[in-house]
């Protein structure tokens, strides 16, 4: 592995950056010239901010003003944005401390701010992936992200210019070009992965409802060809637009497809293709809410979707559409373009205050081979942040490959104002909290942990959303967290922290300190992440983890802890336990002596958490204690929710607290 400090000497020298016509400056980032125990950036202490709404905005402009963010905030946070309508951005800017202006327009901030930076680096509309090249070289240049219209509008000077530089159908060309002039001035203690484009929903599109099941079906038992007349939308535009979606979208076992065939006026065959095949590629006109299976099938859950575009010849009478088709389908249809492609324009604040190198390669194939060439070049326990593209498949293939390089993941992608939030200061106490009394008895001990806690985005968005219900408190619940908030979002964390009621209780989400499978981990490196795993949970007063592991080769499972990942952390963290994901909830055991149990997740809402339980409990005979860790889907899931769920079962059950059931679980083994 190449180190480091032969990577900072390698870039001494200025570099003509490829025929750009620019000179990279040397750089002494904000990450390796800060204090030595963090592991994430901060750029200081806002004192004030100016504040304006962004959520309105098309992606260009969020690109160009966060981007600005990036370059203002480096050198002190001064630009705060609100993102979303839900302004959960906005109820976080209190704790920050800092005075506020308001702007009413957001755009405005660039003539303000227009003498911080050095120009704009206009990316090519034409080529996605150029989004992210030159959010690396406005970190290493000190400019803004701007398309050539907006450049003029705003008086920003051209810094380097990026359109024709790159072909949109080689992505590998694109990325090694800048790993190749880029990364040796970029820092190595960061690498930042974010999708180039995000797909935006048209607003007004009406949809014609074509088919829907109805029933909860998981295992595939309605899968049959079904043939969709789609000839009423041959009047309203040039093109028809064919959507799945999930129709009981709570549960996630959504729409899947196996094989489209479309035929029109009678027969004539216009488009046959089988999911994540290249036959696909040009009728998929969005996907990005969807996975390819392992059996060549295109699926959907919750709230994902994609959707397929279809242009029949002018003149067409008839259109059908025979599909393949299981689970919970919704399936509809539509004339009008239903969503457009802009700019991603997410965290991109941070990675430029960083100078961190932008990627967006997919995990697999020839551009996950050149994945593994960048995490080779940065050291052990280097943080990956942002995300994958093919949205399961692409986490654990994502995840694996950082973890075979010692690098962990920090999902980030829809972090917001990373920039400010990494600097306010807040007092997070190390202390772990007092755990509950409790008698051990012949019960069924059930403790429910809420997932998605290693996602800091989640924790900024979603996990305060939910935690803010009031019916929160109401019964024993584990919250999964990122301890990495202590570098990232102390403020962040220490509200959670505050705010916790005595049923709350504060765990690592997977796998400590950053999302990764330390069963691939190498050898020489797997300390070192345990190592830093031990140093946050003791900077957060946590001493239990949930966790994940790399998937069985069949990938119909989990490899369970082995002796050498379970002496790894004990010999390295304060964890009295760990909950590995496992869902089937059959895995108990004690690897080097640490406890570790597997999590069951019936699927369904209260009534069917509950059923599930039963069901799992049934050859139990109420001689011994017995042990169960529920997880609790983050995304549907309310605390209300939880709070119904505990409502429903009576005896034998009893709900405690993660700590009260680790400590519970190791006296039922000393009495055994």
């Amino acid at each position: 592995m190449v180190s480091r400090r032969t990577l900072l000497q390698a870039g001494g020298a200025a570099l003509a950056a490829g025929g750009l016509g620019i000179a990279l400056p040397n750089q002494a980032d904000a990450s390796e010239t800060g204090a030595a125990a963090r592991l994430l950036p901060s750029f200081g202490r806002p004192a004030h901010l100016d504040v304006a709404d962004v959520s309105s905005l098309h992606g260009d402009e969020q690109l160009l003003l966060t981007t600005l963010q990036g370059v203002v905030n480096r050198r002190a946070p001064r630009l705060y944005f609100n993102f979303d309508a839900g302004e959960v951005d906005l109820r976080w800017l209190p704790g920050t401390g800092a005075s506020v202006t308001r702007h009413g327009s957001a755009l405005d901030l660039v003539a303000r701010y227009r003498g911080e930076t050095r120009g704009a680096i206009l990316h090519d509309p034409a080529v996605p992936d150029s989004v992210n090249v030159a959010t690396t070289l406005a970190g290493l240049e000190n400019a803004v992200v701007a398309t050539a219209g907006q450049a003029r509008e705003h008086r920003l000077r051209t810094v380097a210019d990026l359109r024709g530089r790159f072909d949109a159908d080689d992505v590998l060309a694109t990325y090694r070009w800048q790993l190749d002039h880029l990364f040796p001035r970029c820092t190595h203690a960061l690498l930042a992965g974010l999708p180039p484009t995000r797909t935006v929903r048209a607003e007004g599109v009406r949809w014609r409802e074509i088919a829907r099941e109805t029933r909860r079906v998981r295992d595939a038992s309605n899968r049959q060809v079904r043939t969709f007349d789609l000839s009423a939308e041959l009047s309203g535009g040039d093109a028809v637009y064919l959507r799945f979606q999930d129709s009981l979208p709570d549960d996630g076992w959504g729409a899947s497809v196996g094989s489209v065939e479309v035929t029109a006026d009678g027969g004539r065959v216009i488009a046959s293709f089988t999911p994540g095949t290249p036959a696909e590629v040009p009728y998929l006109f969005d996907g990005s809410g969807s996975s390819v299976g392992d059996n060549a099938n295109r699926f959907c859950d919750g709230g994902g979707s994609f959707v397929y575009r279809f242009a029949p010849e002018d003149g067409t009478r008839q259109l059908s559409v025979e599909v393949d088709v299981w689970n919970q389908f919704l399936v509809s249809a539509t004339t009008t373009a239903p969503t457009r492609v802009e700019p991603f324009p997410y965290f991109r604040d941070y990675a430029v205050a960083s100078r961190a190198m932008v990627l967006w390669l997919p995990p697999s194939g020839d551009t996950g081979a050149l994945l593994d060439e960048v995490f080779d070049r940065v050291e052990p326990t280097t943080p990956y942040a942002g995300w994958f593209s093919d949205d399961v498949a692409g986490e654990w293939g994502g995840v694996d490959r950082a973890s075979r390089h010692g690098v962990e993941v920090v999902p980030a992608d829809f972090y917001m104002n990373g920039t400010v939030h990494a600097g306010v200061p807040a007092k997070i106490s190390d202390k772990v909290p007092p755990r509950p009394k409790a008698a051990l008895r012949n019960r069924v001990y059930l403790t429910l942990t809420v997932g998605e806690g290693d996602n800091i985005q989640y924790c900024q968005r979603r996990m305060r959303d939910i935690w803010d219900d009031p019916r929160r408190g109401l019964v024993p619940v584990n919250w999964t967290i990122s301890p990495l908030l202590a570098d990232i979002g102390p403020a962040l964390l220490a509200y959670y922290r505050t705010t916790a009621t005595d049923n709350d209780l504060l765990i690592a989400g997977p796998s400590g300190a950053g999302y990764t499978y330390p069963g691939s981990w190498p050898e020489s490196a797997l300390d070192a992440y345990t190592a830093l795993t031990g140093r946050f949970l003791r900077r957060t007063g946590m001493d239990l983890v949930y966790a994940y592991n790399p998937r069985t080769p069949t990938g119909d499972g989990w490899i369970p802890f082995d002796e050498r990942v379970a002496r790894s952390y004990r010999e390295n963290t304060p964890l009295r336990g760990v909950i590995q994901s496992w869902e089937t909830g059959d895995l108990r055991a004690r690897p080097a002596g640490l406890p570790v149990i597997g999590n069951f997740f019936p699927q369904g809402k209260a009534a069917e958490y509950r059923d599930g339980l039963v069901r799992h409990i049934e050859g139990w005979d109420g001689t011994a204690p017995l042990f169960v860790a529920g997880a609790v889907n983050a995304w549907s899931w309310t605390p209300g929710d939880i709070a119904e769920l505990c409502d429903l079962l009576g005896d034998p059950f009893e709900v405690v607290r993660g700590d009260t059931f680790f400590d519970l679980m190791e006296r039922a083994g000393r009495s055994a």
